[in-house]
């Protein structure tokens, strides 16, 4: 790095966060400015990643865009002032699912932005276009020239630059464009053209290659880093909406590259055009028109391609296979699970709880994170779960605005749950953390749900076996196949967890839900233990409560029972009014008289009435309780690194 290039990241405003450093460019860019600055944090969708590896944890901070409160949460926690955007789906070939695409590179993008000027504190943000945006107008345009995108990925990324010139010339915001040609350097994925060259050219060939008259616009990434920092650094209203180019200005063709190799590596094969089949969407001339940007900038590519050719190599021989053999497509990754613990009167517990998930997670070797979820605990759980985020980058801290009960703790840490599973798990240590090993050994073979079925209970007999009976009859009442004995400590896959909270209602009884939304579901048996501290929070008319929650919320049986008993009783009560005056005419003297029998009916079809419309009247109650359309739950902070960040009211309707 020159000394003109650290002046320039020096005069950055901070934080900084670079969105999307779990990708090639995102990677070197973090890496750039961290080499300079302290104040920079590297934002992907998931943690650990394998390009952040050696990269100290309170740097890194796990955040999916495509969800809204996760995107509210890390505004509010790190209130950049600098952002880099990095985020992109779909510039592989692989990455195919449309609504993906559309997902990640537009909506998520226009969410993003809002809530960042929104925040008051957004100095300067840099998107990461693509020169894909151009599409069939790929002959060195300007950025005023037409674009005619050729595929998904291509209108997106057009759709986000339309989006930024309208927030930066109409609103006024402080955002550019950088449409990239084609990078290359470290940490490129492997099965990139120039990683692939570089890597047999170690080995003394060629790969297979694409007709050597198609041509790139190659740009090393350390000049595309630099390009990053000088249009945040340089960020005036003259810049405010703009697309700018960001390539050579060199249109280099296959064959040229295997040329430029062949010199770099002392080849002496010859490389086999055509042996490779081009890409749907590949043109014959793909060049950059720098000029924009060296206007604008003083911006313009340093590193020629066979000196680029040769640090990419040196970059690969000292990181070894581990990480030069970085590859998206086809990678054996470790999967990575989220643990949603709800706490209420757990502070002794809480210790214990990450101390048991720690090791069960370094044991079968998973990427994971904690998530407490203090639901208003009245003792000092707050201050417990404040001193492990401290302590344990892994550890994420959530506190509710009151107590909105353990299915609103859960939804709520699965909101913002980045991992691949989650696993929920009350606080109170009845659950044993060990479990989660037969867990995801269960989901690793197939499964997408494992719950823990509970074949014996460390309590007197008499509430063992009620509960037994509350299973029973909630399976035989309920119009989805509900498992016995099965609560809600459980794994689920993200699919699994992305249709629940898909789920709108608010009283929430998660173990129905996660019947209902089907997939491959297993079980495994284990002794639920008693509760370690304390006494129980649950009482005759708590465990009345959740009996009624979950009869009322998967089953129409009472309703049915109530019309059937209705149908039954009008017909015994017809048959025996024909009776009364049939005996009364017939055999005057045996035919009933007086009030009592009057009474009795009265009484019993009073009874039965009211009944029904108590009834009817707790499926009316929560009907209500659905269309007031009320927050489910309310996020009074987060506390991630020791410190806890207060968050806003959520900005629009909430379903």
């Amino acid at each position: 790095m020159t000394r003109s290039e650290a002046d320039w990241i020096d005069t950055l405003k901070g934080p900084i966060a670079v969105l999307g450093a779990g990708g090639f460019v995102g990677c070197n860019l973090f890496r750039h400015i961290l080499a300079r600055r302290s104040d920079v944090y590297a934002v992907a969708r998931t943690l650990p990643a394998p390009r952040l590896r050696g990269i100290d944890p309170g740097r890194l901070i796990a955040v999916d865009f495509t969800d809204r409160a996760a995107t509210a949460s890390f505004v509010e926690a790190i209130r950049p002032a600098t952002v880099f955007d990095c985020v992109a789906y779909g510039a592989y070939a692989f990455e195919s699912d449309a609504d993906l695409i559309y997902a990640t590179n537009f909506t998520a993008l226009v969410g993003r932005l809002e809530r960042l000027a929104a925040s008051g504190r957004l100095a300067a943000y840099i998107h990461a276009g693509s020169s894909s945006e151009y599409g069939l107008n790929s002959a060195a345009p300007s950025e005023e020239a037409a674009l005619v995108p050729n595929s998904d990925y291509a209108v997106s990324k057009a759709a986000a630059a339309q989006y930024i010139a309208y927030a930066g010339k109409t609103r006024r915001w402080p955002v550019v464009n950088l449409r990239l040609y084609s990078v290359y350097g470290p940490y490129e994925d492997a099965g990139r053209l120039i990683p692939a060259v570089v890597s047999r050219g170690l080995a003394g060939g060629y790969p297979d290659l694409v007709d050597p008259r198609i041509a790139r616009d190659f740009v090393y990434v350390e000049d595309v880093c630099a390009a990053f920092v000088r249009a945040a650094a340089k960020m005036s209203l003259d810049l405010y909406g703009e697309s700018l180019n960001i390539g050579t200005g060199t249109e280099t063709t296959i064959g040229d590259l295997a040329g430029t190799a062949r010199e770099v590596f002392g080849l002496a094969e010859a490389p086999r055009f055509g042996a490779m089949a081009p890409r749907a969407w590949d043109l014959a001339r793909w060049q950059a028109n720098p000029g924009k940007a060296e206007r604008l900038l003083g911006w313009r590519a340093a590193t020629p391609l066979a000196q680029g050719l040769a640090r990419t190599a040196a970059w690969m021989r000292e990181a070894g296979a581990e990480v030069s053999g970085i590859t998206k497509a086809g990678a054996v990754r470790r999967r990575s699970i989220a643990a949603i613990i709800a706490c209420y009167k757990d502070e002794e517990a809480v210790p214990i709880m990450h101390a048991r998930l720690t090791a069960v997670f370094r044991k079968i070797d998973v990427d994971y994170e904690i998530i407490f979820v203090n639901d208003a605990s009245p003792d000092r759980c707050g201050e417990v779960i404040k001193a492990l985020s401290a302590a344990d980058p892994h550890v994420l801290g959530i506190t509710h605005s009151r107590n909105f009960g353990s299915q609103m703790a859960f939804r709520s840490g699965m909101e913002l749950a980045s991992a691949q599973a989650c696993v929920l798990l009350d606080g109170d240590l009845q659950d044993p953390p060990e479990l989660i090993e037969p867990f995801y050994h269960a989901w690793v073979a197939g499964s997408d749900v494992v719950y823990g079925r509970r074949v014996e209970r460390e309590m007197p007999l008499a509430w063992g076996l009620l509960y037994k009976a509350f299973y029973r009859v909630f399976a035989a009442f309920s119009y989805v196949r509900i498992p016995h004995d099965a609560g809600d400590f459980s794994l689920m896959d993200r699919r699994v967890v992305g249709w629940l909270l898909n789920c709108p209602e608010r009283d929430l009884f998660m173990r129905g839900l996660r019947a209902y939304v089907g997939f491959r579901q297993t079980g495994v048996d284990y002794v639920r233990p008693k509760r370690m501290f304390g006494s129980s929070t649950n009482n005759l008319l708590s465990n009345l409560e959740w009996a009624k929650r979950g009869i009322f919320s998967f089953s129409n049986t009472p309703l049915k029972m109530l019309t059937a008993a209705g149908i039954g009783l009008l017909g015994l009560s017809a048959l025996l009014g024909l009776m009364l005056v049939a005996l009364r005419l017939i055999v005057p003297d045996i035919a009933p008289r007086g009030a009592v029998s009057i009474q009795l009916a009265v009484l019993f079809f009073g009874a039965l009435n009211l009944f029904g419309i108590g009834l009817v009247g707790e499926y009316v109650a929560k009907i209500m309780e659905e269309v007031k359309g009320r927050p489910r739950l309310i996020r009074a902070a987060l506390i991630r690194n020791g410190a806890a960040t207060d968050l806003p009211p959520e900005a629009g309707p909430r379903r």
